[in-house]
């Protein structure tokens, strides 16, 4: 017995890193369907073959575009005809210190992780089964200040109010939310970051330095912990807000 057996979930920027990871970790306790979203068609047809199962539904779309997002739940509803499971996985950003952001930069990063998120959310109750579990991906930047990231952390840090906020909207239909709030974690866009591959190399051992096991985490162990939330093994947990860094937001 699988702790996701029959459960029907989405994970959205599910084609690589800590979403992919996710997806398998979903297959493997038992989910009956898995949909993946990501913006990159040839990265999400990898997805599939590396998941290598029946069972998975990649969907080409940008998680904050309201098209998409309607196109998609009108999919699942069609396929499926329910979610039990979501977990808003898709964001990111660019980042840059105060006196160098622009409207751009700013609207880009809240349309992807505040705008996205929250119509992700919004558009799928219709089809969403009483007692199911939502999951949104943060991050320790909600509160952590760091150079240049005022912008990304004030995104993810709105997570924490609309997990507070929805946990009340949605207790009549017993829907769980909660955030989850990843360290660094070895994913590809983690591995990007820096100009050249001495910065990037430096960047690495630097987040690995600023946790107390010393170390990045690997996406795995944030799809674990994802399980967790989504199973009933958490069915006395809701509006939470769960660190899996490594301590480095803790110490």
């Amino acid at each position: 017995m699988g702790k996701l057996d029959g459960k029907i979930a989405l994970i959205t920027g599910g084609s690589e890193g800590i979403g992919l990871a996710t997806a398998k970790r979903f297959l493997a306790e038992g989910a009956a369907h898995v949909f993946i979203t990501g913006r990159r068609k040839e990265v999400l047809d990898e997805a599939v073959k590396k998941l290598g199962d029946k069972n998975v539904t990649a969907v080409q779309g940008d998680a904050s575009n309201m098209a998409d997002l309607d196109r998609l739940y009108s999919l699942i509803q069609k396929e499926k005809g329910r979610l039990d499971i979501l977990f808003v996985n898709a964001g990111g950003g660019t980042f840059a210190p105060l006196g160098s952001i622009t409207e751009e930069h700013f609207d880009d990063t809240f349309n992807l992780n505040v705008k996205g998120v929250l119509f992700t959310v919004q558009k799928v109750l219709p089809i969403f089964t009483d007692g199911g579990s939502i999951i949104l991906n943060g991050s320790i930047v909600s509160v952590k200040g760091l150079f240049a990231t005022s912008i990304y952390s004030a995104a993810k840090a709105a997570l924490r109010s609309f997990a507070r906020c929805w946990t009340v909207d949605l207790k009549e239909r017993k829907i769980r939310v909660n955030v989850l709030n990843p360290g660094p974690i070895d994913t590809p866009l983690f591995r990007s970051l820096g100009s050249t591959e001495k910065e990037k190399r430096a960047f690495v051992a630097g987040m690995a330095a600023g946790t107390v096991m010393n170390r990045v985490g690997e996406p795995d162990e944030i799809a674990t912990a994802v399980v967790f939330l989504a199973s009933d093994d958490s069915s006395y947990v809701t509006g939470i807000e769960l660190f899996v860094d490594g301590g480095a937001a803790q110490i």
